[in-house]
């Protein structure tokens, strides 16, 4: 049995934790759902990447459904605007995001009996940790408050806030993304991000 759930938004984001991970005897599940990547090609080169990676390590990647226009509603709808292009990054788009995206990877956490996820989300400079964490915590809370039963018993699952850049992690991405020649994005995927 996989010891968490890692939320993977692309290779270049995971190869480093997922190679501290191994190190360290944890043996992750990849949980491949990233709507917000836009265009679909952009998410099926990732997702591509992030398999053939994976693959290598004789890992598991469980990719969940791609529906662009549901993260958008999600955003919008808890945000109450469509105008999502004026949020800046770092603002409230990005945290919405991340609630979705971990509020699924928790729900898929609790559906394999597996008792912790956390996410590569907390291995880019570029996003706001406070707000990743805040968004895990917030997910943690909500399927540990619903009542999805598991072989008659409501598991409780645990969200990891561990900073994925701190001690060497971000250094080690760079060196594995040469090393394995991924494809590296230069957005972090929403078509908001783009500019």
């Amino acid at each position: 049995m996989s010891d968490v759930l890692l939320h993977s938004c692309c290779a270049p984001c995971s190869a480093a934790i997922i190679e501290w991970m191994l190190n360290n005897d944890i043996r992750p599940t990849l949980y491949y759902y990233n709507p917000n990547i836009y265009p679909q090609e952009e998410y099926l080169i990732r997702k591509n990447e992030l398999t053939r990676y994976a693959g290598s390590l004789g890992l598991t990647v469980i990719d969940d459904d791609y529906d662009h226009q549901q993260w958008e509603d999600w955003v919008c709808h808890n945000l109450g605007t469509t105008e999502l292009q004026d949020f800046p990054e770092r603002g409230s788009r990005c945290l919405e995001c991340f609630k979705m995206r971990l509020l699924s990877t928790a729900r898929k956490c609790q559906e394999l009996g597996i008792s912790r996820f956390t996410t590569t989300l907390a291995s880019s400079r570029w996003k706001s940790l406070d707000q990743i964490n805040a968004a895990g915590k917030w997910a943690e809370e909500m399927v540990n408050g619903e009542q999805f039963m598991v072989n008659g018993e409501r598991p409780i699952v645990t969200f990891w806030d561990r900073n994925w850049r701190k001690g060497g992690l971000q250094e080690r991405r760079n060196a594995l993304l040469k090393e394995n020649n991924f494809y590296n994005q230069q957005y972090c995927g929403c078509e908001f991000s783009q500019r």
